[in-house]
């Protein structure tokens, strides 16, 4: 009988994933999930690295070959938790699929995680996994001087088969994030499991040498978020020629000159088919492109429902970022490219390595939450920011008004660097 049963549900939910699909079906219906009804919001999914960072900081600029005064701390790290630690302090709720072993980095990691009221059960945990460690050595401005990374399982752990464990969270999810330390059939599974669904997929890079792993999803990508020598990378792999030399920056560079610089790998992503390119800058902030008109502001995002339990959020920040941007009007034609430049915010900086992955998670929570991409990059520069000024990877607590405030001056500052035809 329960076998009966089991097979009933399957068929069901194989035919409601058949069916021709409204905006965002599954998210405010009953989430199947092996057979089992899961109430409550659907959850963004996102996948990759939990990572324990252990940070080294100087205290006086250090000296090759001897060791240098300063402080070590533990740091909850790995950019897809960082991405989704983000989400859930902006009152998003992520649904995380990672690895980690039952040592004292993986006891870290899961206790944190339980704390704040999250699932793991998406988190494969094992007695012969080893946690991915990442020791990190900082220089006194806090910029990363150097780092050693031991993550191979994230690689051998977090496989195909485990993601396939958890389609039906995947296929009911607002948007899919994954992280660039999956192998590519890891990737090419995720990818696949959501756009049977047609379900949006966000591609983070991670690193330059494991953004290449795009090559093997790029049709499937509906927005990527590297930074500069990411995107080049990002290009010569999917270009299949290293055709895109590394940017060369002038100290006097405008904004219209640098994405200058970066608009041919730019244009080759989105021909390869990614819909939408996030190029983050640093401290000269971020340029927001696409190709075509309407589906700048919305490719595919726009049939994101909020979350019921983030209407503050969406109502504070569109109060402070009204969802008409009158930047300029972007031609309907596949052959234009269209860009703007979103200015970073001034901030107390105690240490660089969460900003990245805080930009990342506040736009994922604020299109999770309803808001658009205009607004979304708005909020992710000021997630951004609380993260720099920040002891920890992701801050304790987000200030929503700091954060509606902050977005508020980003907005109201971007502009178009670019609104013409590439032929």
């Amino acid at each position: 009988m329960e076998s009966s049963v089991q097979r009933r549900v399957e068929a069901i939910s194989r035919h409601l994933l058949s069916l021709p699909r409204e905006p965002n079906f599954f998210l405010h219906q009953v989430l199947l999930n092996g057979g089992k009804v899961k109430n409550g919001d659907a959850e963004a999914v996102i996948i990759g690295g939990m990572v324990l960072d252990i940070h080294a900081i100087p205290s006086v600029p250090a000296n090759p070959r001897t060791t240098t005064p300063g402080k070590v701390r533990y740091v909850l790290g790995g950019v897809a938790r960082n991405v989704a630690e983000c989400v859930s302090k902006l009152g998003a709720k992520p649904f995380m699929i990672s690895a980690v072993g039952l040592d004292m980095a993986g006891k870290l990691l899961l206790e944190h995680w339980k704390s704040a009221g999250l699932s793991t059960e998406g988190i494969r945990k094992q007695q012969d996994i080893g946690t991915p460690v990442v020791c990190n050595i900082l220089d006194i401005d806090g910029e990363l001087a150097a780092a050693v990374a031991s993550v191979e399982a994230i690689e051998k752990f977090l496989t195909p088969e485990w993601i396939q464990q958890f389609k039906y969270s995947i296929c009911s999810a607002p948007i899919l994030m994954v992280d660039a330390n999956l192998i590519p059939p890891a990737l090419e599974a995720s990818c696949q499991i959501a756009a049977k669904s047609s379900v949006p997929v966000w591609f983070e890079p991670v690193s330059v040498a494991k953004s290449r792993r795009v090559a093997s999803v790029a049709k499937y990508v509906t927005v990527a978020s590297p930074n500069e020598d990411e995107l080049i990378a990002m290009a010569n792999a999917l270009s299949c020629a290293n055709v895109f030399p590394p940017i060369e920056r002038g100290n006097k560079d405008s904004t219209e000159s640098l994405f200058r610089k970066l608009k041919p790998a730019i244009w080759l992503l989105l021909e390869k088919g990614i819909r939408i390119i996030v190029v983050t800058l640093g401290s000269d902030g971020v340029f927001l492109c696409s190709k075509g008109g309407p589906s700048f502001m919305n490719t595919g995002l726009e049939r994101l429902k909020p979350y019921v339990s983030c209407e503050q959020f969406y109502k504070i920040v569109t109060s402070s970022c009204p969802p008409h941007w009158g930047g300029a009007t972007v031609s309907e034609k596949d052959s234009h490219l269209f860009a703007v430049h979103f200015p970073a915010l001034p901030a107390s900086v105690v240490r660089l390595t969460g900003a990245g992955d805080c930009l990342v998670g506040g736009m994922l929570a604020s299109i999770c939450t309803g808001l658009n991409l205009m607004q979304s990059v708005a909020v992710g520069i000021a997630a951004a920011k609380a993260a720099v000024e920040a002891e920890t990877n992701v801050p304790t607590v987000f200030s929503l008004a700091s954060i509606a405030d902050d977005a508020r001056s980003v907005y109201s500052a971007a502009k178009v660097v670019f609104n013409q035809s590439m032929l």
